[in-house]
C-alpha cells in the first residue's frame, strides 16, 4: 500500500515538474512578443520566477520519492538509468530556461519568438521516450 501512494506522488510531482517545463519557455515566447510593454513585461517575469521556484520544489519532491521507489523497493534496471539520463537533460533544459528568464528580466536579450517556439517543444520530444521507458522498461 505504502509503495503505490508513493508512487502516485511520485508521479503527481513528476506530472507537475512537467507543467513548469512545458509552461515556462512559453513564458519566454510571451516575453519575446511583448517587448515595448513594461507592465506586461513585469508581469510575465514575476510569473515566470515564481514558476521556476515552484518547479524546482516539485523537481525535488519528485526526485526524492523515485529515490525511495528505487532503493527501498530494489526498482532497477538499464531502463531506470537511461529514463534518468532524460530527466537529467530535462532539468539541464529547466535550468536553461531558468537562466534565459533571468537574463531577460535584467534587461538582456531573447531570441526571436519563433526560435523560442522551437525550443519550447524541446521538453515534449524528451518527454515521450522518457515515458516510454518508465512504462516499457525494455532493458
Amino acid at each position: 500500500m505504502i509503495y503505490l501512494w508513493t508512487k502516485t506522488f511520485h508521479l503527481v510531482f513528476a506530472i507537475g515538474w512537467m507543467a513548469c517545463a512545458f509552461y515556462l519557455p512559453r513564458i519566454l515566447v510571451n516575453l519575446a512578443e511583448c517587448a515595448g510593454q513594461p507592465a506586461v513585461s513585469e508581469r510575465l517575469g514575476l510569473m515566470g520566477r515564481r514558476l521556476y521556484r515552484f518547479g524546482h520544489v516539485l523537481f525535488g519532491l519528485m526526485l526524492a520519492l523515485g529515490l525511495v521507489l528505487a532503493v527501498v523497493y530494489r526498482i532497477f534496471g538499464g531502463w531506470l538509468h537511461a529514463k534518468l539520463a532524460l530527466v537529467a537533460v530535462i532539468f539541464a533544459f529547466y535550468l536553461l530556461t531558468g537562466r534565459m528568464l533571468k537574463r531577460a528580466m535584467s534587461g538582456g536579450g531573447l531570441p526571436s519568438a519563433k526560435a523560442l517556439r522551437w525550443f519550447n517543444e524541446v521538453p515534449v520530444l524528451l518527454l515521450i521516450p522518457l515515458i516510454y521507458l518508465a512504462l516499457a522498461k525494455p532493458f
